[in-house]
């Protein structure tokens, strides 16, 4: 009979495998969106990766539990879980509500704070010169003094141009088209995903509640 005691112990087995697989999604997700911004530190982005190490370990509470039908584990996995829904649905709510200014301040901010080998590694990674090379800053962050040069980038982005002040586009809008991917990634997955949590909350009551039918009548609390 599906509902019954078999049903939600194999149910909430299955969910929590489902949840390691994707604990490493966002892991992955995380790890992914920091590389992709390069120079940023993305302190909400790192909040999803830890919401899917959380998750993870959360995972192997909420296997035990079922398997042994454990009522303070389960209890215990319960609150948990849906404290990691709460906390997860707030940080993939907050990646999606960043906006177009903020994401500038944050490549600015990563840019400035960046050391040079990393800042000329972007240059050339991304064929650019100088963060924003035609627009003043937005932000208060002093540049720099030992910016790289860009004498060898720009004769490669001038390589087939007659134009004799051709230089290189700046990396300041690459990097915001990156972080915004970044912030759009871990924030549709993260929401997606909070939802499951949700119903894995749901299923845990239920199941804690039911009876083992195999079990003595005195071992059910």
């Amino acid at each position: 009979m599906c509902g019954g005691f078999t049903c939600s112990k194999n149910a909430l087995i299955a969910l929590n495998i489902l949840y390691v697989m994707i604990g490493f999604l966002l892991i992955g997700v995380g790890v992914y969106a920091r590389a992709a911004s390069i120079v940023t530190n993305l302190p909400i982005v790192g909040g999803i990766l830890a919401c899917g190490v959380i998750l993870i370990c959360i995972s192997m509470l909420g296997l035990a539990g079922a398997v042994k039908h454990h009522q303070v584990m389960l209890f215990f996995y319960m609150i948990i879980l849906f404290m990691l829904f709460l906390i997860q649905f707030s940080i993939a709510s907050s990646c999606l509500a960043v906006n177009s200014e903020q994401q500038q301040q944050f490549a600015e901010q990563g840019w400035m704070t960046v050391p040079t080998d990393l800042r000329k590694q972007v240059q050339d990674s991304l064929k650019c010169c100088g963060f924003n090379a035609t627009a003043p800053s937005t932000t208060s962050v002093v540049p720099p003094s030992n910016e790289p040069s860009c004498e060898l980038i720009n004769q490669q982005c001038c390589a087939h141009s007659s134009e004799p002040d051709c230089r290189c586009e700046p990396c300041g809008p690459l990097l915001e088209d990156k972080i915004d991917y970044a912030f759009k990634l871990c924030g549709g997955l993260g929401i997606f995903f909070s939802f499951t949590e949700f119903v894995g909350v749901w299923l845990t009551v239920r199941y804690r509640n039911q009876k083992d039918p195999r079990g003595l009548p005195s071992a059910f609390l």
